[in-house]
């Protein structure tokens, strides 16, 4: 059986994910480690969840295969990295455009996060630049010009508070 992305302007299909498998206390509590500090070591989680190394490896990787766990990565100050203007740009779009759009959105320098939502509008884009002209650039030129874009709206974000998990903060895996 041929594969759907083998023809002609069809793209192929994503790998499916694997149905979640429900979380215990002990995947709980390493997701809680990993979301403070992404950089801790295999043997520091096996110790604080009190299970072996092995354990905690095989956890972790059935947490990334099925999907629970998405990446590991760094939280930046924008503003420190050189991205001093950052806006939420709410967008109209045609409707069952999003995946197209999407891909359009994802392309674009500074994006950091995309969300279909219900509403006086359909998307919501985060973006960082370098300063106000390139945000105008940004969104007079690229985000305007997707044909399934009916409107924006650009709302500037003055100060950003992270709200990263910290250990006195509750959290949803509590």
């Amino acid at each position: 059986m041929a594969d759907l992305g083998d023809e002609p302007g069809r793209a192929a299909e994503p790998a499916p994910i694997p149905p979640a498998r429900p979380l215990d206390a002990v995947d709980r509590d390493i997701l809680r480690i990993l979301r403070t500090d992404g950089r801790a070591s295999i043997r520091s989680v096996a110790e604080r969840v009190h299970v072996s190394r092995a354990n905690a490896y095989a956890r972790i990787n059935r947490l990334v295969e099925d999907g629970v766990i998405r990446g590991f990565g760094a939280r930046v100050d924008h503003e420190r990295a050189g991205q001093g203007a950052s806006a939420y740009i709410t967008l109209k779009i045609v409707q069952n455009s999003w995946r197209t759009v999407r891909e359009q959105l994802q392309a674009l320098p500074g994006a950091t996060h995309i969300a279909l939502v219900s509403g006086d509008f359909d998307v919501l884009l985060l973006v960082h630049t370098p300063d106000n002209r390139a945000l105008r650039e940004l969104v007079l030129t690229r985000i305007q010009s997707i044909p399934e874009v009916l409107s924006t709206r650009t709302l500037l974000v003055f100060e950003e508070t992270d709200l990263g998990p910290l250990p006195d903060r509750p959290t949803e895996l509590a």
